[in-house]
Parts: C-alpha cells; structure tokens; sequence
C-alpha cells in the first residue's frame, strides 16, 4: 500500500514541474493529463515546454531517476512556438511518482498538494503561487480523470473527469472530492465468500452432531 506522504505527492507532479519551469523562464506551457487507476496507479502525459528561442532550441532539461528511465518515456515537444518534452508513463504507483517528482527541480515552496482518502472517498486540495510569473505565453493546466465519481470538485469536468486552468500572476487553488472504492480494503466478493464458507462448515457439523446424536453406535 502507499504511504500517506506519497499519496500527498502524486498529482503535484504538474506543480512542481510548473514551478521549476518558470523558474527556467518567465513563459511556459505545462499540461497535465493523468488517470488515476483503481489498483492506485497513475496512467498519462506531461508536456513541459517554454518559447522556442530556435530551430535547435530543446527547451527546459528533464532527467529521470535511473530506476524510471525504463519506465516514462521522453519525446520531443515542439507546438505552437514552444519547445520541451513529453513525459508518458504507464502504472506507476504511487512511491514512484514520488521518484520522478524529485527530478523535476526546485520551487516546491510555491505548491501545496494534499490528496488523502477518507474510507470509499478521495479528497484532493491544493494551491499554486503564480503571482511572481509573467502572464505573456503562459499556459499551466491540470487535467484528472477517476475511476468513480467526482461528487464536488471547484474545476470544470463531468462525473469522473475535472481540469484545472491556472492563471499567472495569481495563487490558483484546486479542489475535488471523488468516490470510488478503496483497493486495499477487503474485496466484498471476498468477504461473502468467506462468510459462506464459515456458514457452511457450522451447518455441517450442527447437522453432523445431530445425526450422532439420532443414532448413537451400537454398544457389544
């Protein structure tokens, strides 16, 4: 099961990433598209890009964790005027998302994430400092998708999906309570199961132990 610390850390991947690109440039393009999976594995993309200064331009650095490198792809990013990377990754649990926010660079005093679980609900907070960011060419998104129900989030989406857009020079906050099963509880179908074996083994030997006792062995 993950730790309460790398449950805090899975989405503010985005925000750090955010922090330390703008920390690189006054202009940058952060969109995050990341799925949340029911076994609590996180599936999707990160592009992390800034203006293009030139046709040879690679845009911002990103090194990985050695133990990642085979596990999140890199590719180039080139779009609209910006230059950067694409992250992809696929199953990563929650300890190593952990990992791979710890290449992203400096600037975490400027993020506060916090997604815990409370029994069958998910509730995720948080904020980002933009205020010290220049408005001109920013684009900074958040986009999360659940495998249940968003019952009250403060970003816009439907049942099971919401996004966040952050506006620089702001402090931009993010909420959203989401409902779907705990995968380290006991499994219902387990349990059932269980009980009606239990179930079944009593009424055996109750009816065992009468039998017996209807017909006691022939004494010579």
């Amino acid at each position: 099961m993950p730790t309460t610390a790398s449950r805090h850390r899975v989405l503010s991947l985005l925000l750090v990433l955010l922090v330390a690109t703008v920390a690189l440039s006054g202009c940058a393009r952060v969109r995050a598209a990341l799925a949340v999976q029911p076994d609590d594995t996180v599936t999707g993309q990160i592009v992390v890009a800034t203006p293009e200064t030139g046709p040879d331009d690679p845009g911002p650095p990103i090194t990985l964790p050695p133990d990642l490198e085979s596990r999140v792809d890199v590719s180039e990013y080139r779009q609209d005027g910006y230059a950067g990377s694409v992250l992809r990754f696929d199953g990563l649990d929650f300890a190593q998302m952990g990992e791979l926010i710890g290449a992203a660079g400096p600037g975490r005093d400027a993020v506060r994430f916090e997604m815990r679980r409370a029994g069958s609900r998910v509730l995720v907070n948080g904020a980002v400092d933009l205020t010290t960011v220049a408005v001109d060419r920013a684009d900074f998104q958040l986009k999360m998708g659940f495998p249940g129900q968003v019952l009250e989030s403060n970003g816009d989406g439907d049942s099971s999906e919401v996004s966040w857009t952050f506006t620089p020079g702001e402090v931009g906050d993010f909420s959203a309570v989401v409902a779907y099963p705990d995968p380290g509880a006991p499994s219902p179908v387990n349990w059932t199961l269980g009980l009606f074996a239990i179930v079944a083994l009593a009424s055996g030997a109750v009816v065992l132990l009468a039998h017996r006792t209807r017909n006691p062995p022939v004494s010579h």
